[in-house]
């Protein structure tokens, strides 16, 4: 039986791994990654200790500090967590079941679909979720950017230098930080279209164009573009944990500020939990929180 089970591999999990590993904790990560959405940031300039530093290399040197500690990661989806007579068991994707005195939730969260004609279609064929990840296979194409936060005039920022020309398309217009705003809004090669809904993605093998309607006056309109992406939020991968946790009305895990969930020896971390900011630095010092909170709940276990 582990002392506990980290869910998730992303800066939360990881940090919770090495402080765990420190308190001598018999611990174990699953993960589907390393990374989590932090893999997907091109340029991190507001984590201390690094200039400019990519989600990449970030979460390499997270991974390599892990590995000091021999902590196994093993990548399996946790499918269910119950609790009975004070020990969790973890239900994964294998049909394994594995037993633990304390459970730390960091599953992260996925990024939200527009759930519009073409979408599934199309990914992997034009359609993507990641910029960092894809924006190079768009060299001299028009591309279209869709949200207005800070994930999407980041993307915004990273395509200005590499598609011909990005249209930043919003339903209500940009409420990314005014730095974003600042970085792109007098580019030469970006139009930006402020108020409209996307109706679908269109073409044959690949995207060849997307249908726009004007939520002000309706009218509609096709922008031929070979690229879409999609980059409206995020929604916190909690639903394992669902009949366990008290979620809040966003399906966050509801955390105190030392990391606890409603139920003894369950704790939760990083951008799956109601934490009001979804910082990479802040997800790894909440990690931090709940592997110390969770070495406090077997000591008082053993008490």
């Amino acid at each position: 039986m582990k002392d506990v089970i980290i869910i998730g591999a992303g800066p939360a999990g990881m940090t919770a791994a090495v402080y765990a590993a420190r308190k001598k904790m018999d611990c174990i990560i699953y993960t589907n990654n390393v990374g989590g959405l932090a893999l997907w940031s091109a340029g991190i300039e507001n984590y201390m200790g690094y200039h400019l530093i990519s989600g990449v290399e970030l979460m390499a040197k997270f991974e390599e500090q892990v590995k000091e500690f021999n902590i196994p990661i093993e990548y399996h989806t946790v499918e269910k967590i119950d609790k009975e007579a004070g020990i969790f068991t973890a239900h994964l994707d294998n049909g394994e079941m594995v037993q633990a005195k304390s459970v730390i939730v960091a599953t992260g969260r996925s990024p939200r679909h527009l759930k519009i004609a073409g979408e599934k279609d199309f990914v992997g064929k034009g359609v993507t979720y990641c910029a960092t990840c894809d924006a190079p296979l768009f060299a001299g194409l028009d591309v279209a950017v869709i949200g207005g936060g800070n994930a999407a005039l980041s993307s915004v920022s990273q395509l200005l230098n590499i598609a011909r020309k990005v249209y930043s398309i919003s339903q209500y217009g940009w409420s990314a930080d005014p730095v974003l705003q600042e970085r792109v809004m007098h580019a030469e090669n970006i139009e930006v279209l402020k108020g409209y809904d996307i109706i679908a993605i269109e073409g044959q093998n690949f995207v060849e164009k997307i249908r726009i309607r004007s939520k002000k006056t309706g009218e509609e309109q096709e922008l031929a573009v070979r690229g879409v992406f999609i980059e409206i939020g995020s929604a916190p991968n909690s639903g394992f944990v669902a009949g366990l946790a008290e979620l809040d009305e966003k399906q966050e895990i509801n955390v105190d500020c030392s990391n606890r969930t409603n139920v003894e020896g369950l704790f939760a971390a990083g951008d799956v939990t109601n934490a009001p900011q979804k910082q990479i630095i802040v997800a790894a010092g909440e990690g931090a929180k709940a592997a110390l909170s969770a070495y406090e709940y077997l000591i008082r276990l053993r008490d």
